[in-house]
């Protein structure tokens, strides 16, 4: 995509915003003082992790965006990263603009900072750490990360500095979905040696294994959760899934659906495959799946319907809107697709009251909808219907969760 440019006139000097599309409101920011002296006015509090530079976020037209100030080239290499990532659909935050050439009122120069766009329901690992974590919940962090790691090695980018500061979750119909958000130390290649992947994996392993210690120093970790184990655990995982993608197989040439199995067990697993790779041995074949990229049921999910979700999100969606072409006789996906968004789907999000909105994005009220409706029927012993299942989870569980929006509108002095 052809980068444009934005030059503001800002007192003593220029400043130049490159970016792919200039959001008018970021000229208006008070690009001649430090990040680290921006009035509160200008804003909003957000959970972040340690960083070595300043980064501040600020809320423009219902957006919020992430500043950080670093050394030009650092700057822009990050932006080109981002960007690259970005096309390939890797979960990272998204890269906005550069801001340049900027100085203060007395003419001397300030750093450039690096605008991403603020991914909305999220936070970063460091946060949920601080608090008391449950097993459960510590092992689908755990999952989220690995697989985040194993895709990017997939696509042959090298982090560099993988850590709980600089990866975000995001909840994803029970689990939760992982985010890279510091892309500057990393580095995109044709593909990784096992030298680079190790090397990545050591890295991981010494800033996480850090940033618990920290934790621990300052009493915020749980004295259940051991840095080691935590660190060993991420690893293990890690190892286990990239074998599972990766690995060769050997089957019997009567056994085709060892070879469906495969396929089947890395699609759960949220990775696509574009090819499988076979050679002959004795009695049989030996197989390699081609793995090219994770999300493939979003990617169904946005070509049927133009929802765009989370991956086992998307799971969960596609399996309502099968079980409904099924009830429904309808052979054509897409006219299925369209009928069930309209006739399900859209109904469901508009039935949730305006106040109750905020708590979560709507493809994961959605998603808890279906499961919630599950659990009532077991309950019954038949199906409850849609109707009385979204009346239920709107006054028995929605109505009780905290808004995961809430902290966008709060001041930096309340915090």
């Amino acid at each position: 995509m052809r980068q444009r440019r934005a030059v503001l006139n800002v007192h003593t000097g220029f400043v130049r915003i490159t970016s792919a599309l200039v959001d008018p409101a970021l000229l208006d920011l008070p690009w001649s003082v430090p990040l680290e002296e921006w009035p509160a006015s200008h804003l909003v509090a957000l959970p972040q992790g340690i960083s070595r530079h300043i980064v501040r976020f600020v809320k423009l037209n219902e957006t919020v965006y992430a500043l950080k100030e670093t050394r030009e080239r650092i700057a822009e290499r990050e932006y080109d990263l981002l960007r690259a990532l970005e096309r390939i659909d890797f979960p990272a935050v998204e890269a906005v603009a550069v801001v340049t050439d900027r100085v203060d009122d007395a003419g001397e120069p300030l750093e450039t900072v690096l605008i991403t766009r603020h991914l909305q329901f999220s936070l970063p690992y460091r946060a949920l750490f601080s608090h008391t974590l449950r097993p459960e919940t510590m092992t689908r962090l755990l999952d989220a990360l690995a697989a985040l790691i194993v895709r990017m090695h997939l696509t042959g980018f090298s982090w560099g500095d993988c850590s709980l500061s600089n990866t975000l979750f995001r909840r994803d119909a029970g689990a939760f979905a992982a985010y890279l958000v510091d892309a500057e130390t990393g580095n995109l290649y044709p593909k990784l040696s096992e030298g680079q992947r190790s090397e990545d994996i050591e890295i991981l392993r010494l800033n996480i294994f850090g940033e618990c210690l920290d934790l621990q120093a300052a009493e915020l970790l749980h004295e259940a959760i051991d840095p080691e184990t935590v660190v060993d655990d991420i690893v293990a995982r890690y190892e286990r899934l990239w074998h599972e993608v990766t690995y060769e197989q050997e089957v019997a040439r009567d056994a085709r659906h060892d070879i469906e199995g495969r396929i089947r067990r890395l699609n759960d697993m949220g990775f696509d495959v574009a090819e499988v790779a076979m050679s002959t041995v004795d009695g049989g074949y030996r197989v390699r799946p081609k793995v090219v990229d994770a999300g493939y049921h979003t990617r169904r999910l946005l070509r049927l319907t133009g929802l765009d979700a989370e991956e086992n999100q998307a799971r969960q969606l596609l399996n309502d809107l099968d079980a409904y072409r099924a009830e429904s006789d309808l052979t054509d996906e897409q006219q299925a697709a369209h009928r069930w968004l309209t006739e399900v789907f859209e109904p469901v999000v508009r039935a949730v009251p305006a106040n109750l909105r905020r708590k979560l994005e709507p493809q994961e009220i959605f998603s808890q909808i279906i499961q919630h409706k599950w659990l009532l029927s077991e309950r019954a012993g038949r199906d409850v219907g849609m109707a009385p299942a979204v009346q239920s989870y709107l006054t028995d569980v929605l109505a009780h969760k905290p808004d995961e929006q809430a902290v966008l509108g709060v001041e930096v002095g309340a915090l």
